[in-house]
Formats: structure tokens, C-alpha cells, sequence
């Protein structure tokens, strides 16, 4: 019941920034919480950020205070704001978004956008 779509990756030098951008449709409010997930080659996949419908966000070590993520309830988007970006957030990044409709839970996920920041 939800679809999510990823835009906004692509090349960049390190300590340059890139915005990513999540639309969301379907069932937009049984969605409780969403997040950025990043999983480069060889390695398991690892939450990067989340924020749920309250507001409340939580970040990985590995990105806080470089990354923000947001959301734009009257465009169905979320972002995630990357700045001074090292080689090691190269990855391919994936939004998500978890919820309820009626009595089934869900676990929507994008297909996936590429960012490669170079050293």
C-alpha cells in the first residue's frame, strides 16, 4: 500500500554535500516511522537514519553530525541532507518506511539510489 521512490544520488568529491529525496504514495498515513538505509558492496546492510511519526530521529554513529534527515508532509517526501561526505558513505542508499494498515504491519523499501563520493 505504500511506494517508494529514490532520487538525488550520484558522484561527489569528499566534503561536498548531496541531498536525497524519498517520494512516498499509496496509504501515506498508516506509515509510522521511515528511514535511510545504505548498504556498500560486500557489506550488510545499516541503518544510516530514521525519524518517526512524532518527529523523534535517531541517527548511526558513523553519520552524525554530517547527515539530517526531514520530512515534507505536504509533498510526501523525506530527505536526507549529507554534508562533509567521506569515501567510506559510498553505497548504495535505500528509503524505508514501516507502518499498519488495518491489521497487517508493513515494511515498504525503495529501489535504491548510488552515491559514490570520491577521495
Amino acid at each position: 500500500q505504500v511506494q517508494l521512490v529514490e532520487s538525488g544520488g550520484g558522484l561527489v568529491q569528499a566534503g561536498g554535500s548531496l541531498r536525497l529525496s524519498c517520494a512516498a504514495s499509496g496509504i501515506i498515513g498508516s506509515i509510522n516511522s521511515m528511514g535511510w538505509y545504505r548498504q556498500a558492496p560486500g557489506k550488510q546492510r545499516e541503518l544510516v537514519a530514521v525519524v518517526t511519526r512524532t518527529g523523534t530521529t535517531n541517527y548511526a554513529d558513523s553519520v552524525k553530525g554530517r547527515f539530517t534527515i526531514s520530512r515534507d508532509n505536504a509533498k510526501n517526501r523525506m530527505y536526507l541532507q549529507m554534508n562533509s561526505l567521506k569515501p567510506e558513505d559510498t553505497a548504495v542508499y535505500y528509503c524505508n518506511a514501516a507502518g499498519a494498515w488495518l491489521t497487517k504491519s508493513f515494511d515498504a523499501w525503495g529501489q535504491g539510489t548510488l552515491v559514490t563520493v570520491s577521495a
